[in-house]
């Protein structure tokens, strides 16, 4: 059995924490040591017969991944870049694809990489169930047995009194329904909540596939075809991708088929799909709080606060959302928790990097954190991780003071190569080749001072790079 991982997705319902280049996957959300992705990861089975994950995400998140697998000392048996988003249908058909190139046909088991389950045991019990049924042929899905009449999910109809092995025929899948006919659905006792988590066998789905979305399979096998190997990752041609309709495995194909079934779970699962449910799954106080950070709550009842870089004081509110981080700050009433992606909306529609990124951003050498900036000058934050290097490259409109702070720094400008170590500094003009390395054995840290006519991201010309950017 492969794990196959699914890390796309922008989770704009959790902004200001989750943005379009750091999503909600790659966060601490639910447990504060590991990230979403770690926690799916360590959720899996253990055993001789299970193989390494397969993992498929956005190009601009391949580091991400990368660095948070090598944090577990996972080793993927592959990461599979998607050059824009497609839904689950085209994600699992590359990932399948490419499973059976060399003749295998092995189970995959599809995971969204920012769910929570609770229950881990309760987890792998039911997925010993749908094992044995994926390896009989048939497609296989999780239902989770509600709890709630929740609106913000879709349902599984499966037909009661015909259980066998523990899994249930699906009849139909049905939209998030409104409050009325969620009520029912939970009265009635044969609807479960969507998981959007499947086990099948990697040439079933794509008979399936080929059955019911034969586009889609022809656009992913193009894609497949002129793939290119690029470090650990494998990049799919853009262009056949890009051809591909979007859809999802439930529109594509278990909607029609005729092999699905559902295995029911009562294993404490989310989706993690807004700030009220990270309330609902969370370790609340007496109040009902959940508090996060550098927080106090005074009188305060059933709200959810997040402290993530200044201290954060809640007096006297009830139901309430309020996270705080470096440059936002969201406070909304819990009910109101789907309109979050309408702010983002307005975010991008301005123009704002709020929508994008965080103050501090990610890179596969370390992290930039912007401290100050006006018209004509930066000042930035960096910080390079042990026998990391960056980009030999040059700016066409901007010159860069570097002080160090901590660690070494080896730096090439022009023709010169030195090391700089704590409280030394140099200068970069305008338009010199350079690059920054850190030769040595802890974090380098050192303060850029940036001053030009322009200072963004995209003047940045690179000659020679270790990571594969252009």
């Amino acid at each position: 059995m492969i794990p196959l991982i699914l890390s796309g997705g922008a989770g704009t319902r959790l902004w200001p924490m989750s943005r379009q280049l750091f999503p909600k996957q790659f966060l601490p959300l639910a447990e504060p040591q590991k990230t979403l992705l770690q926690a799916t990861l360590e959720r899996l089975p253990q055993g001789d017969d299970l193989g390494r994950p397969v993992v498929v995400c956005n190009e601009d998140h391949r580091f991400l991944v990368a660095e948070q697998l090598r944090a577990m000392g996972v080793q993927p048996a592959r990461i599979i870049l998607e050059p824009m988003g497609r839904n689950t249908a085209p994600a699992v058909a590359l990932a399948a694809l490419e499973q059976v190139q060399d003749g295998a046909d092995p189970v995959l088991l599809v995971m969204p990489a920012d769910h929570v389950i609770a229950d881990v045991e309760a987890f792998r019990r039911a997925l010993s169930t749908a094992r044995v049924r994926a390896e009989s042929g048939d497609l296989v899905t999780f239902g989770i047995v509600p709890t709630e009449p929740h609106t913000g999910y879709g349902y599984i109809r499966a037909g009661i009194g015909t259980e066998e092995e523990g899994a249930l025929p699906v009849l139909e899948f049905v939209e998030k329904p409104d409050q009325q006919t969620a009520e029912g659905y939970l009265a009635g006792g044969d609807y479960f909540w969507n998981s959007g988590m499947f086990v099948f066998r990697a040439s079933v789905f794509l008979q399936e596939l080929e059955t019911h979305a034969p586009d889609i399979l022809v656009a992913c096998r193009k894609a497949l075809e002129s793939a290119r190997a690029d470090m650990d990752f494998l990049r799919v041609d853009r262009d056949a991708f890009a051809a591909c309709r979007g859809d999802s495995i439930d529109y594509a194909v278990m909607e029609k088929t005729g092999r699905a079934v559902v295995v029911p779970l009562r294993a404490g699962w989310s989706d993690v799909g807004s700030w009220a449910s990270l309330w609902a799954v969370g370790e609340r106080d007496a109040d009902g709080n959940l508090a996060q950070g550098d927080v106090i709550t005074v009188g305060a009842r059933n709200c959810y606060v997040h402290g993530n870089q200044r201290l954060v004081a809640a007096v006297g509110v009830e139901d309430l959302v309020i996270v705080e981080t470096a440059d936002a700050v969201l406070v909304m009433h819990k009910d109101r928790d789907q309109e979050v992606k309408e702010v983002v909306a307005r975010l991008k529609s301005r123009g704002r990097e709020e929508a994008d990124i965080h103050r501090c951003v990610a890179r596969p050498w370390g992290t930039y954190e912007r401290i100050d900036a006006s018209d004509r000058f930066q000042v930035k934050r960096i910080t390079v991780k042990p026998g990391q290097t960056l980009s030999l490259q040059m700016h066409y409109h901007r010159a860069e003071h570097w002080i160090v702070v901590r660690g070494t720094a080896r730096i090439t400008r022009g023709e010169e190569v030195f090391v700089l170590t704590e409280n030394q500094s140099t200068f970069i003009p305008l338009g010199v080749t350079h690059r920054l390395e850190n030769p040595g054995r802890i974090p380098l840290e050192l303060i850029e001072v940036q001053s030009g006519s322009y200072l963004g991201e995209d003047d940045i010309v690179r000659f020679q790079d270790t990571y594969g950017r252009s």
